[in-house]
């Protein structure tokens, strides 16, 4: 496990040192401060965890330098010490995002137990502080080549960047990304790519639904000058131009039966001949695979070839469809809005209180997809800055929306919270964990909405 490194801010160079000393024994990394000042400078040299704080500090005062770390290094833990135990500032210490908050004197013991106690949220601002590194490295990278960041929050979209990450470190890993129409299985391709030492090189995306069996070979493999009518000069195959890069196979689950056995020989070879010549072309080449079908089901029902989708599948990546990360459509509907906006020379718009409470009813089969046309069109629409229901397609189909609850005497905030709950549960199943995370509050507190609004769960 990595060492947790402290910072120690006290202008008290004997209970510094003491506190340093002990927790060096402690096998943990320690760094000091006599001021503010000095403990700044070390936090933007240094990659801390935790820091140990007095209240009483000359240049500042402790709760100050709290406010401004919890401001700036949102991720650190911070522990509180003081001379002076007046409840007070133990409030505004905890107010202000302290974990822990000890009058002196106390025993060093307390401050270990307060560190170890405190160790679970440091592992996880430290995955947290990764993710959003890699976020931030991919959406960088993604915007600049495509235009199209990669955009999410949700435990889903930070699992689906870990596992980008991590296979994108590997050079040759076959991937394969499963997951319905419109949820961006060419985007992930895409990142695994920029983030891959095959950068510099060609990302070719074949779209196999649309290769008839004629053309299969002369498109993967290319053909020379003359190997059939029409081929009037030599052409390199889709193997070849990616060379050295990524091979973007999409919808494989629609190529035929007899076009992937050809597919598969050349995967496992590594070479291919032109059509019309005898001479083999070695190729390096790293082949992510996607399909909106269950290839494995396929495979067990020999509709799909069980030995190409085993060599496809060495990594599995499987996209959540738009309703299962409900938690994402604000940052997606904002950047959408922004997007459209911007090319159109107009001003943002707003989504009214009810359009935005029937996009979160909403299941999108057509997924991100779905949701960026629908906007596109929403903003075309629009006459005012403000986004109303009728603009949207689906309000067509009064079936697949739950609209909220018009406006009346009856109307209040407390009968939409109970909708909105009985609507989670009832799509989680009656999970109230899951309910939970979907409505983006703790499993605590939706018990006790559940008890307050008599709901049957």
């Amino acid at each position: 496990m990595e060492t947790i490194s402290i910072l120690i801010l006290d202008d008290e160079q004997r209970l510094r040192d003491e506190i340093a000393e002990f927790l060096l024994k402690k096998q943990f990394t320690v760094f000091k401060a006599a001021k503010p000042s000095e403990a700044f400078q070390t936090l933007t040299d240094e990659s801390i965890d935790i820091a140990i704080i007095d209240i009483k500090l000359p240049e500042m005062d402790g709760l100050e330098v709290l406010k401004k770390l919890k401001k700036e290094h949102n991720y650190l833990e911070i522990i509180m010490i003081s001379g002076h135990g007046d409840m007070q500032s133990v409030i505004d210490a905890m107010r202000l995002g302290a974990t822990d908050y000890f009058p002196k004197p106390f025993r060093l013991t307390e401050i270990e137990h307060a560190i170890q106690r405190t160790q679970r949220f440091v592992d996880l601002s430290r995955k947290l502080h990764a993710y959003n590194k890699s976020i931030s490295i991919l959406t960088d990278k993604l915007y600049k080549n495509l235009g199209s960041p990669m955009i999410g929050k949700s435990d889903a979209m930070k699992e689906v960047v870990s596992m980008m990450q991590k296979v994108s470190q590997t050079d040759f890993t076959s991937v394969l990304i499963l997951g319905e129409s419109g949820t961006g299985k060419e985007l992930v391709a895409h990142g695994i790519h920029l983030l891959s030492k095959r950068n510099k090189s060609v990302f070719h995306s074949v779209n196999c639904s649309a290769i008839t069996d004629s053309l299969f070979e002369s498109e993967f493999f290319g053909h020379t000058k003359g190997s059939f009518t029409g081929a009037s000069d030599d052409r390199a195959g889709w193997f070849e131009i990616a060379d050295k890069g990524t091979l973007f196979l999409d919808e494989i689950g629609d190529m035929p039966i007899g076009q992937q056995a050809k597919l598969l020989r050349a995967l496992e070879e590594h070479k291919v001949s032109r059509v019309g010549a005898h001479k083999q072309i070695s190729f390096d080449v790293r082949v992510i695979a996607a399909s909106n079908q269950p290839l494995e089901t396929m495979a067990e029902q020999k509709k799909f070839r069980g030995d190409l989708y085993h060599r496809l599948s060495t990594f599995v990546i499987q996209l959540p469809p738009l309703r299962e990360r409900k938690e994402d459509l604000p940052l997606l509907t904002e950047y959408f809005l922004q997007q459209f906006a911007a090319r159109m020379n107009r001003d943002v718009p707003k989504l009214t209180d009810e359009t935005s409470f029937i996009l979160q009813q909403y299941h999108f089969p057509g997924n991100i997809r779905e949701l960026r046309n629908m906007l596109e069109r929403a903003i075309i629409l629009c006459d005012d800055h403000l986004i109303r229901p009728e603009l949207l397609p689906i309000m067509q189909n009064k079936e697949q929306i739950v609209r909220a609850p018009e406006k009346s005497t009856n109307f209040d905030l407390a009968y939409a919270e109970k909708m909105m709950i009985e609507k989670a549960l009832k799509f989680t199943k009656m999970n109230k964990s899951k309910a939970a995370k979907l409505l983006n509050i703790t499993w605590q507190a939706l018990d006790r909405k559940i008890k307050k609004h008599k709901i049957q769960a």
